[in-house]
């Protein structure tokens, strides 16, 4: 399996990116999906995750501004961000998990106040 982020960048409080990371090497449809993210100094935290049901689960601080999505059809799962905050800054990474867990090699996401 490889998965490939893209979709960082710069953006000011207030904004909105959409990140997304293509999926291949596997069967798309069977595998739970998530976004992590690392900030400078900070371990690696949980952002979203996203079964291979649709059912979503949101770290509490960005619950209501983050929205994880999956298109089969594209083999793509996205995570949407709006209202963004500047403690969102960090490398954010996919994941896909079956039997094992695969990474993607993260994207950086900036938020300036």
């Amino acid at each position: 399996v490889q998965l490939q982020a893209s979709g960082g960048g710069s953006v000011q409080a207030g904004g909105s990116l959409r990140l997304s990371c293509a999926f291949s090497g596997g069967a798309f449809s069977s595998y739970a999906l998530g976004w992590f993210r690392q900030a400078p100094g900070k371990q690696r935290e949980l952002v979203a995750t996203i079964t291979n049901g649709g059912s979503t689960n949101y770290a509490d601080s960005v619950k209501g501004r983050f929205t994880i999505s999956r298109d089969s059809a594209k083999n793509t799962v996205y995570l949407q961000m709006n209202s963004l905050k500047p403690e969102d800054t960090a490398v954010y990474y996919c994941n896909a998990r079956l039997l094992r867990l695969y990474w993607g090699q993260g994207t950086l996401v900036t938020v300036s106040s």
